[in-house]
């Protein structure tokens, strides 16, 4: 089949077939624009707010593949996944002292409340409600503890803003996960009077340290002494009584027999001129009233044997 031209105003040919391919070259990028547009993926962790010409569907998508009404239907994809809100606070405490703190939010979007938070916030809900909300229940936590109690009970402070937030923000459907006091920061006198008191409090532990460890020292000491004294005690008691026990035995052990043997085995045959009043047992018995300065008379008692010639003198 032969070609058909057309002479165009300007005087140039045209060809009838050219302009058929035109034509579909035209209907197929319609065709692809229309197939495009009646469908849509939903990413994971979104939801899918349908537009049916401006207006927000009571329904959404879900994740993955849908099909919609070309040039007639739009899908907004809203994030659930859990996003984290940074941002400086300051607020006054309940001592009056400024505090300047770094807070950072966990929080998320429920898919359930998708469509009513497009409708009536926005894609920038973090802006428009989350900003706001946490520095007020900031400030409203921060007033109810002084500038010490923020620092020592962080978490607790924590934890009531975190509960504050939800009570606020649950409504819309935005859930806080976690909720974080990044730091505290006071103004300089304020450091330097914590400084001043942690040493002074430093200080007065190290004194009470040190009396502790004297107090200690010498009561060791004393225990040690009278541990001393109380075995002191019990050798020379224990030494007593064994002197003691001994006498007894001994006592015990000796007869008028034995004590007369010891002496007269003892006895160098000296007659002694003085005893005491007691002779019984003895060798030589004094009477003291016989004594007199120019004479002095023996009385011997169990005298040894001896031969008459020695009895006679």
């Amino acid at each position: 089949m032969e070609d058909s031209y057309k002479i165009g105003k300007n005087g140039e040919i045209k060809s009838k077939k050219s302009g058929k391919v035109a034509g579909l070259i035209v209907a197929g990028v319609i065709a692809v624009i229309v197939l495009g547009s009646s469908f849509t993926v939903v990413p994971a962790g979104h939801t899918g707010v349908i537009l049916t010409l401006g207006k927000v569907s009571s329904t959404s998508f879900s994740e993955g593949f849908h099909l919609r009404i070309p040039f007639i239907q739009n899908v907004e994809k809203m994030s659930n996944k859990i996003q984290v809100y940074e941002t400086p606070a300051s607020a006054v405490s309940k001592d009056l002292q400024t505090v300047s703190s770094n807070i950072a939010v966990n929080y998320r979007l429920v898919s359930d409340k998708s469509a009513d938070m497009y409708q009536n916030v926005g894609t920038d809900y973090h802006t428009v409600l989350i900003a706001p909300v946490v520095q007020e229940c900031m400030k409203s936590a921060t007033a109810r503890y002084t500038a010490e109690q923020l620092i020592t009970e962080r978490q607790a402070v924590a934890d009531e803003v975190k509960t504050a937030l939800d009570d606020k923000l649950n409504n819309y459907g935005i859930y806080i996960e976690k909720f974080n006091i990044v730091n505290f920061e006071f103004s300089a006198e304020f450091n330097n009077a914590i400084e001043a008191k942690q040493v002074a409090e430093q200080n007065l532990l190290k004194t009470e340290t040190e009396q502790k460890q004297a107090i200690t020292i010498a009561e060791a000491q004393a225990k040690q002494k009278v541990i001393a004294a109380e075995a002191n005690a019990n050798a020379i008691l224990a030494e007593a009584e064994a002197q003691a026990e001994a006498n007894r035995l001994l006592e015990e052990s000796l007869s008028s027999k034995v004590i007369a043997y010891e002496q007269i085995s003892k006895w160098d045959g000296v007659m002694p001129k003085v005893v005491s009043g007691d002779s019984d047992g003895m060798l030589i018995s004094i009477n003291p009233d016989d004594l007199d300065s120019k004479s002095s008379n023996y009385t011997v008692s169990n005298p040894p044997p001896a031969n008459s010639e020695n009895s006679a003198e």
